[in-house]
């Protein structure tokens, strides 16, 4: 009892830096997630005897993979259906689908292919970490773009793509790390089963989130009672991610189906003016604490990631994956003729990779062969997503005019 104490306090102590940190880079008007990483990345190189069992706690694989997938992924993911309305999404549906569906599935071929075929990994390992690489994290740019006045369709845009690649990218890890190499022996059967697995995966997960979110919006409208239907938003969330996953269906698509459900259709027939005022504040101090710890923890794990002598193959698949996530984006959308250019050019360098793909690679199991190497690539091509990337943007989005004066133009982008 006496030992779970002391964690607990060392791990109150770094949330309380966690927030702190966030309290100064909003004062100096700077995306919080990029400042969170660099504390974190310093608080991990030098020794702090008081941090270091809260560190090495919630760095290990299990842990880390535990409270981001577990606890935190439904939480974001509910959080960001919820401010999504249907309505919005609908009208930048094209863009939406091109990018998350066609664009997700290209930059995963392109990158896979790349990895095996140019830099020697074995196919598994290849197929995996481009699997991880197909995430996008649009929450450092999100932040970005809205303090800039950035026009809300390529904010809808980028925040539509990354809700559905999250799921696709999460059942595209799942067949690479476990089933790949058993359905490329079984030849063109093989991939046959691997498309059906991919199907089943994705509409089950539809299916739990759909019945999961009609549901509980049907049953907000027998009350108006803020709290209550707080609660009820809680139980959607991990209730669509757990129950999905226990019938091996994803639950990543599920809370996003569930949520897209409850925030736009629940909320039309179900809740009051303060309910939504009520549910949004709540959301929004429950994903502030869980991403200013995701972005604390993935600074922390460098203690436990190895460079040595992989610098070449390392910035290899820095260069892979962006030049795959400029591929899948203007391949996807070429169809799209009336789409701006600069909003593309947005598009491929807003497509940053995040705590998910982190997660993820960590919960692969330690006998999984070529672990190591996926780790350390994809903590540096997330490392290098965020603090080069991240701190690129707003530059970019000024040089490009995008910004506060084009707030109301090109209102109509999906003709």
């Amino acid at each position: 009892m006496h030992h779970f104490n002391e964690i607990f306090v060392q791990l109150l102590i770094l949330l309380a830096i966690s927030i702190g940190v966030i309290a100064i880079a909003k004062k100096v008007n700077q995306p919080y997630s990029i400042a969170l990483v660099l504390v974190g990345l310093l608080l991990g190189l030098i020794h702090v005897p008081v941090l270091e069992e809260a560190a090495t706690f919630i760095t290990q694989s299990n842990v880390f993979q535990a409270i981001i997938i577990s606890l935190f992924l439904p939480i974001l993911l509910g959080d960001a259906t919820l401010k999504l309305p249907f309505s919005h999404l609908r009208k930048q549906s094209k863009p939406v689908l091109a990018l998350a569906f066609g664009g997700t599935l290209l930059s995963f071929l392109l990158i896979a292919l790349a990895m095996y075929g140019l830099m020697g990994l074995p196919l598994v390992v290849a197929f995996t970490f481009a699997a991880l690489m197909s995430a996008t994290d649009p929450i450092s740019v999100i932040s970005i773009f809205k303090s800039l006045g950035v026009p809300k369709n390529i904010v809808t845009i980028i925040e539509g793509e990354s809700l559905f690649n999250d799921g696709i990218a999460v059942v595209l890890f799942k067949i690479s790390s476990v089933y790949l190499l058993t359905y490329i022996e079984m030849g063109w059967i093989g991939i046959g089963s691997g498309v059906l697995l991919f199907l089943k995966f994705s509409l089950g997960g539809i299916a739990v989130g759909a019945v999961l979110g009609f549901l509980f919006s049907q049953l907000i409208r027998f009350y108006d009672d803020y709290p209550l239907e707080i609660a009820f938003s809680m139980l959607l969330f991990f209730g669509s991610y757990f129950i999905a996953e226990h019938f091996h269906v994803s639950g990543v698509i599920a809370v996003v189906v569930g949520g897209i459900i409850f925030g736009s259709y629940g909320a039309h027939i179900g809740m009051s003016d303060t309910t939504k005022m009520n549910i949004n504040s709540f959301w929004d101090v429950i994903t502030l604490v869980a991403n200013s710890l995701i972005f604390l923890m993935i600074g922390l794990e460098i203690k436990h990631i190895y460079f040595t002598d992989k610098w070449a193959l390392i910035g290899a698949s820095v260069l892979i994956v962006l030049i795959g996530r400029s591929f899948a984006v203007y391949i996807s959308m070429i169809f799209l003729k009336s789409f701006p250019s600069s909003w593309k050019v947005i598009l491929n360098w807003g497509g940053l990779k995040g705590s998910l793909s982190i997660a993820l690679a960590l919960s692969l199991p330690t006998t999984f062969e070529g672990r190591d190497d996926i780790l350390v690539l994809t903590f540096s091509v997330v490392l290098f997503s965020l603090l080069v990337q991240g701190l690129t943007i707003k530059p970019l989005l000024k040089k490009l005019g995008i910004g506060k004066q084009l707030l109301h133009s090109k209102s109509q982008i999906n003709k």
